[in-house]
């Protein structure tokens, strides 16, 4: 049939073409003339004339259908209204706004990774059309790298969204908006453990926050709510900032952890662990603090010094040396044959790893290889599962799904744990009574189609496991 009607249309071509009359004269056209339209490139509804009516209508049916979150059906309706009118009203920026949340859901759409830079470029462009319609801002700023930070994080990379966000800490100073200080938080910490920033300016940056921190605390009057979030997030990610020595100044260790000695004067794993911490934050010598740890350490805890590599290593670790002392303990793991003693001090460094320096894949390395020379031994996986089970802030932002998944690999390592060693389970058993009301809603569960409660689950992040998804309980 197709054929047939081609066949139709040349024939029918040759035709006219053949009945049209054969002249010699010139034919001379009036020239006509070309209606030029002017195009306004942030033209509004009332810029539109005739066409105003159209363009108001596929606003109005976008929107109604956005309600309904038919985001299929708003999408052509949204492109319309946004080729047409892309300034809307001309004061509220309504297709820009609303065009954040279309990008969002299509890019959570997509499992193949080229798609989602496409959705990530999408909203670089569509931020800077905002930019050009309605006047770049600080505040509009600060929205393009919140949005782009939680919904397109892995696509931009960490040195595009710290750099937008240093630019508003920069000018705003202690009036940065709040809902930054959590991303610009993680960002610090991020960037300057993968060597993106000098440590001057993480630590320049990160004392900042703490005082945006301190002014928010002192301000918030009745409603704190949102700075409880940011205190337990932000001051919580730039802990491991510690790992730098004396990155902070020296009361900022004093404060933290001098009362875990007064709880404790005679503990002498408290007494060797915040003296190290003291001594790492740069506090002297002749610090108070530090005289009356170093009293209780000389009254409850001084024993014959360990001669060797294993006893200098731990003088390092007191002194705070954390770097120097792991050098030594390495040298000590290659020539120890004694597979007890090497298992207890490859945990030890796991802890130094985990506790002080924060540096999980390292803690577990040395946790895994603890594990491989003690048999049935479940300490090492309780401490893993510890290491997961704080990664929330580390492979989300805290709160929701990506920071809560952590927990099933977290509660996994638990329950192998108590299954190998019965002389852990009290200790597994509450970190897993704990942590299963941290993992995810059965609804949120169920609204990801390609999750299933019960199912397999692949947890990427650093830790690259896979578990078994599972409902707060």
């Amino acid at each position: 049939m197709k054929n047939q009607i081609s066949t139709l249309l040349v024939v029918l071509a040759f035709f006219i073409s053949s009945c049209t009359p054969k002249t010699t004269e010139k034919i001379v056209e009036a020239p006509v003339e070309k209606k030029v339209t002017k195009v306004i490139e942030c033209a509004t509804f009332n810029d539109l004339g005739s066409k105003q009516e159209a363009a108001v209508t596929a606003f109005i049916l976008y929107k109604d259908e956005l309600k309904l979150k038919n985001y299929e059906a708003a999408y052509p309706l949204w492109q319309k209204a946004m080729r047409m009118a892309p300034k809307a009203d001309g004061n509220k920026s309504y297709h820009y706004d609303d065009g954040v949340k279309l990008f969002t859901y299509f890019a959570d759409q997509e499992t193949v990774e080229d798609n989602r830079m496409m959705w990530a470029d999408s909203m670089k462009v569509l931020y800077a059309r905002k930019a050009k319609c309605y006047g770049s801002s600080l505040e509009m700023q600060s929205k393009q790298a919140y949005d782009m930070y939680y919904n397109f994080r892995d696509e931009v990379g960490d040195q595009y969204l710290y750099g937008l966000m240093k630019e508003v800490v920069d000018a705003k100073g202690n009036d940065m908006p709040e809902f930054l200080v959590n991303p610009f938080s993680n960002l610090i910490v991020s960037n300057v453990i993968e060597k993106d920033i000098e440590v001057d300016e993480a630590k320049k940056y990160a004392n900042m926050v703490m005082d945006i921190i301190a002014n928010g605390n002192a301000n918030c009057g009745d409603d704190c709510k949102n700075w409880k979030i940011i205190n337990d997030y932000s001051l919580g990610r730039l802990a491991v900032l510690e790992r730098f020595p004396a990155f902070y100044p020296c009361d900022y260790y004093a404060d933290k952890y001098f009362s875990e000695f007064e709880a404790a004067p005679t503990d002498c794993d408290v007494i060797e662990s915040v003296y190290a911490r003291l001594k790492r934050g740069g506090c002297e010598d002749t610090d108070t603090r530090l005289l009356e740890i170093k009293n209780a350490y000389d009254s409850n805890c001084k024993k014959v010094a360990t001669k060797g590599p294993v006893g200098e290593a731990y003088d390092m670790y007191r002194s705070g040396d954390y770097e120097k002392a792991i050098e030594m303990f390495d040298a000590y793991f290659a020539t120890e044959t004694d597979k007890e003693k090497l298992a207890k001090n490859q945990l030890l460094v796991a802890k130094i790893y985990y506790r002080d320096i924060k540096d999980f894949p390292k803690a577990r390395k040395y946790a895994l290889d603890a594990a491989s020379n003690k048999a049935n031994w479940g300490a090492p996986y309780v401490l893993i599962g510890k290491l997961y089970a704080s990664s929330g802030p580390i492979c989300g932002p805290g709160t929701g799904w990506k920071s809560q998944i952590v927990a099933w690999p977290a509660i996994d390592k638990w329950n192998y744990a108590k299954s190998i060693d019965p002389s852990v389970a009290s200790e597994a058993n509450g970190l897993i009574k704990t942590y299963q009301q941290y993992m995810p809603a059965v609804e949120d569960i169920f609204s990801r189609p390609n999750v299933k409660e019960g199912g397999s689950f692949y947890v990427g992040c650093w830790i690259k496991e896979n578990t078994t998804a599972r409902a707060a309980k």
